[in-house]
């Protein structure tokens, strides 16, 4: 069986979206992401293979060291499918105001 985890899901931990953040600035490796928060390195690891798993994340080897990078094009997945959705939300709002806007007359 071939699980694919679900980007979203990989989003909704707090600690998952601060690593985020954190490689947004930059590439960095795993011990220097852990050193960022109160979990062991383990924990941040398996945090790590989720938003890998995900495409969230690419790695890269540089010399000895492996380095974790935001995956820009993956996130732009995610902008582009919650901008639709805020779209939608906008249109009906508008569209229940002007009704709203024809009752009070």
């Amino acid at each position: 069986m071939n699980f694919r985890r679900d980007v979203f899901q990989a989003i909704a931990d707090p600690t998952r979206r601060g690593i985020l953040t954190m490689l947004a600035l930059q590439a960095m490796t795993p011990g220097a992401i852990a050193s960022g928060f109160g979990s062991s390195r383990q924990t941040i690891s398996k945090h790590i293979q989720i938003l890998t798993e995900c495409e969230l994340l690419n790695q890269k080897q540089v010399g000895r060291e492996i380095y974790y990078e935001l995956n820009p094009q993956k996130i732009k997945e995610i902008d582009v499918w919650v901008n639709q959705l805020r779209q939608i939300w906008e249109t009906r709002f508008h569209q229940l105001n002007d009704v709203l806007s024809t009752i009070k007359k």
